[in-house]
């Protein structure tokens, strides 16, 4: 049975080819006329008089000068929308991997759109009119809701929110009234349409928090307070609540019908047409849904959120194996290369991991070859994760100062990181950092232990205590270092109840969440203590550590001067080996972890 929007669609149409006929006819009829009496129409310019060569160029010129004029201000109160028919749009519902149930609700929400009638009329419910997709960037939002248009063979309405803007007072409203607009009557005509503004929180912002930020701004005039505070998302709430409103050609007949009532008796009225359901979906993208006034987000407006979350481990392996069928590839990506980059690639976005490809792919350019390596993989993680390679030409007191550091970091590692898994060792410069130790977790995880968290710190320390050991005090290369220990550790006191304390920070201000931590933490005495407690702490842990173990952090060093670079095995060969030499090789415990924390 065909679905609602063909059938609205095909009624549609018929209208269409009789209201061009009803048009048509009066006009095909006096051609028809004019050749009957031998007086056909033939096509040319008109007939001007001679005096037209004097007064002609003066009207062009009164023309010209108004179109210049009055076309600019037209064009600020047009609906600035994109329109993409199906068949332009090259993404369905078989591209779209790695969301897991949010794609099965996707899919859902175009069911009860394209089966509106029966949903709305026959089982008494309301149709959602507007859905909010919400996430960080590159989770596939905006191909979700292209997909989604192409699945339901409906028109897609694109806009960003920058669209709407202008410098001219009350534009904005008025483009957005022109694109529900436009909306409504292209879901008239084809049965139903898919609206997307991307970026939405740059126009359904809070009204409180913009009306503070334009206080606070002397810079800004009033008129540009008073729209941008609360006209735009005002006039985004009515239109809103504005779906099924009659087009002009129905007002302007039920307003005749109307004032002919004022003259009819009661039961001679003649009745107003009702407004015809537009089927219309509208979706808003954004990546701060907490900034959204919450008066969009009721039932009504948007009915549901879906959160786009960064792909899990399962998600991401359906990616690569999605992304790898496109992109051309050695059998070095075999399995098993494909399960260890799904398992190393955490935080990555679907759009971060077909870049990476990508990335690799210009690695195999680079060397004439025709399809990308594992090898490709691991130098695209290095440029993309940490930088492009910087060669420098260290002093050789410098170059072994890196080295004895960047293995003090390795060897905490080695000994006391646990769950954690170390991908490269390196003394060349990268962005920033003169040397560097990329490590990741084994599996991925979303929570941590105590004394798991305490080997964060200890492992961000151990640089710093490698480079007082071998030369009795430490240079500013920890600086780095320190930054992230002190990050750890406020958390574990502010907010985790792990240093001592079981009073949260965030609860005092829930802003917060997100917000600067450090400095709350930081500027209450007690807590600053506890702070600078936990993190003397596990230096004096580091210290006994890696004195111990002095032996091993002497293997890495020299092996780090020889080569520059290790990889994953080769600093487990190296430090294996080491062991395996001899020394006072010492695991800690989870009681050696938490010494007086």
């Amino acid at each position: 049975m065909p679905v609602d929007v063909q059938i609205t669609r095909e009624r549609q149409r018929r209208r269409r080819l009789r209201r061009v006929a009803w048009v048509m006819a009066p006009l095909v009829a006096w051609l028809w006329l004019r050749i009957i009496y031998s007086s056909p129409v033939s096509p040319g310019w008109p007939d001007l008089p001679p005096e037209a060569v004097y007064w002609l160029p003066g009207v062009f010129i009164i023309l010209l000068l108004g179109v210049v004029l009055i076309v600019p201000m037209l064009g600020n109160g047009r609906s600035p929308e994109v329109i993409f028919l199906p068949e332009q749009i090259d993404v369905s519902f078989d591209d779209v991997k790695g969301l897991g149930p949010v794609l099965a609700e996707v899919r859902h929400t175009l069911d009860v759109f394209l089966n509106h009638q029966r949903f709305r009329d026959q089982m008494g419910g309301q149709p959602r009119r507007g859905i909010l997709f919400e996430g960080p960037p590159g989770t596939g939002k905006t191909h979700t809701a292209k997909a989604l248009a192409r699945e339901a063979g409906v028109p897609f309405l694109f806009v960003s929110s920058t669209a709407f803007q202008s410098m001219w007072y009350g534009a904005t409203a008025r483009k957005i009234r022109a694109y529900f607009r436009r909306l409504r009557k292209v879901a008239r005509q084809e049965g139903g349409a898919i609206g997307f503004i991307e970026e939405f929180d740059a126009i359904g912002g809070r009204r409180g928090g913009m009306n503070r930020a334009a206080a606070g701004d002397p810079g800004l005039n009033r008129s540009a307070m008073s729209e941008g505070t609360g006209g735009v998302v005002n006039e985004l709430l009515v239109q809103m609540q504005s779906f099924d409103d009659p087009p002009r050609g129905t007002r302007f007949a039920n307003a005749l019908r109307r004032g002919a009532n004022r003259f009819l008796p009661q039961h001679r009225h003649l009745m107003t047409s009702k407004p015809q359901f537009a089927n219309i979906l509208l979706i808003g993208a954004t990546n701060r849904a907490d900034q959204l006034d919450p008066a969009l987000l009721r039932p009504g407006r948007f009915d549901r959120s879906f959160h786009f979350a960064l792909p899990a481990r399962g998600q991401r392996r359906e990616l690569i194996d999605f992304f790898l069928k496109t992109k051309v590839h050695d059998l070095s990506v075999d399995d098993v290369a494909r399960a260890d980059l799904a398992a190393t690639t955490i935080g990555y976005s679907p759009a971060s991991i077909e870049r990476l490809f990508d990335e690799a792919l210009l690695f195999a350019l680079r060397d004439e070859r025709d399809a990308l390596s594992v090898a490709d993989l691991r130098q695209a993680r290095l440029d993309v994760e940490i930088g492009l390679a910087e060669p420098t030409e260290y002093t050789p007191e410098e170059r072994e100062n890196i080295a004895v550091h960047e293995s003090g970091h390795a060897v905490v590692t080695y000994l006391a990181g646990k769950g954690r898994k170390m991908n490269l060792l390196s003394i060349v410069k990268r962005k920033d950092a003169l040397g560097l130790l990329a490590h990741t977790e084994t599996e991925e995880r979303y929570t941590k232990r105590r004394s798991e968290t305490l080997a964060l710190i200890q492992i961000a320390l151990g640089g710093l205590v490698a480079e007082e050991l071998f030369y009795g005090e430490s240079g500013t290369g920890p600086a780095a270092d320190l930054t992230t220990a002190t990050n750890i550790a406020v958390e574990m006191v502010g907010s985790l109840g792990m240093g001592g304390s079981l009073i949260s920070f965030r609860a005092v201000d829930q802003g917060l969440i997100g917000g600067n931590l450090v400095a709350a933490v930081l500027a209450d005495e007690k807590a600053r203590d506890a702070v600078d407690s936990l993190l003397n702490d596990q230096k004096a842990v580091v210290t006994a550590l890696l004195r111990d173990n002095r032996h091993l952090i002497e293997a890495l060093r020299d092996a780090l001067l020889e080569r520059d670079e290790l990889a994953e095995r080769e600093i487990l060969e190296v430090l294996d080996a080491a062991r395996d030499a001899g020394g006072a090789t010492v695991d800690l415990t989870d009681e050696a972890l938490g010494v007086r924390s």
